[in-house]
């Protein structure tokens, strides 16, 4: 092999593994088909092995693609790391930051980590978005946001660093005049199943025919968690809230616990979340690292002002 392979024919096998077609690769891309599947083919020239089977519906890789995509996605995470170190040593302070927050994240903890940065960058303009299930993670993708306080996700894509930060405990409610919110021994699941269930969806569909703590057979979806909470004190479904934000709730009466025959509550993981290829501004690594720790970082602050 007389010369190596370029960032671009290797971000073209990555976006065919992903995507699954050429055509959906060239999209991606910004590409015509053509110009992709040129690309493949001379990479596979240029290596000496076959990366796809040919002759099938969809392309799959052989046994030689699939070695070659894991370094491929390697190389690509080091440039794009490179990439962003430099633009991050290029930048001073950034006139504005932009996170992208799990609506299940504790209230109290966020409020604080921004009434904290609005006295360490008061020049410095906040661009704040509350997101549900997948929502987060399509802004970070996207590039709307630096970085994003994410709910948990059983496959992230390759260009996302994840750190777990936190665990929120999902408590499962009706109001008190619902036929579940009845003292006594757990619920059966089929009997659950019968009674309206009010579920959060997920408004960028990166979660499409997932399901999350779902059993009823009949649901509500909400895009919004206020109007969920407000539902379920109206009695109109049963359903999990954070136990931070009904905690009132319960101790007033206004909405009662549920044991369902298998759970009572769950476990909702939450995880800062940034892409590997973008550079993060000083503001932004101080806010990211308060939310992640509930405290101030320990690292100097730069002149915010």
């Amino acid at each position: 092999m007389d010369r190596s392979p370029s960032l671009e024919q290797l971000r073209a096998l990555i976006a065919v593994a992903e995507t699954g077609s050429f055509s959906a690769a060239a999209r991606q891309l910004d590409r015509a088909q053509s110009v992709v599947s040129y690309t493949i083919a001379n990479l596979e020239t240029m290596l000496g092995v076959a990366l796809f089977e040919r002759g099938r519906r969809k392309p799959e890789l052989t046994p030689a693609g699939r070695a070659i995509l894991a370094d491929a996605r390697r190389l690509d995470l080091l440039m794009g790391q490179l990439s962003a170190k430099a633009l991050g040593l290029q930048r001073g302070l950034e006139g504005e930051v932009s996170v992208a927050v799990d609506v299940m994240f504790p209230s109290q903890r966020l409020v604080e980590a921004l009434q904290a940065f609005a006295l360490a960058f008061p020049t410095v303009a906040l661009n704040l978005t509350m997101e549900a299930l997948g929502g987060v993670l399509k802004l970070v993708l996207d590039g709307d946001c630096a970085f994003g306080i994410s709910g948990p996700n059983h496959n992230w894509p390759h260009v996302i660093e994840a750190e777990s930060i936190a665990t929120v405990e999902l408590m499962l409610v009706a109001a008190p005049g619902h036929p579940l919110a009845r003292p006594g021994p757990p619920i059966p699941i089929s009997e659950a199943r019968e009674h309206t269930q009010l579920v959060l969806a997920d408004r960028s569909r990166l979660t499409e025919g997932q399901t999350f703590g779902v059993y009823s057979n009949r649901t509500w979806k909400l895009g919004d968690l206020g109007a969920k909470h407000r539902l379920l004190l109206a009695g109109l479904g049963w359903g999990s809230m954070p136990r931070h934000l009904v905690e009132a709730d319960l101790q007033a009466g206004r909405l009662v616990s549920i044991a369902l025959s298998d759970r009572r509550s769950v476990n909702y993981n939450v995880s800062l979340i940034h892409r590997t290829d973008a550079a993060i501004g000083p503001a932004s690594r101080w806010l990211s690292r308060y939310l992640s720790n509930g405290k101030p970082p320990g690292e100097p602050l730069p002149d915010a002002r």
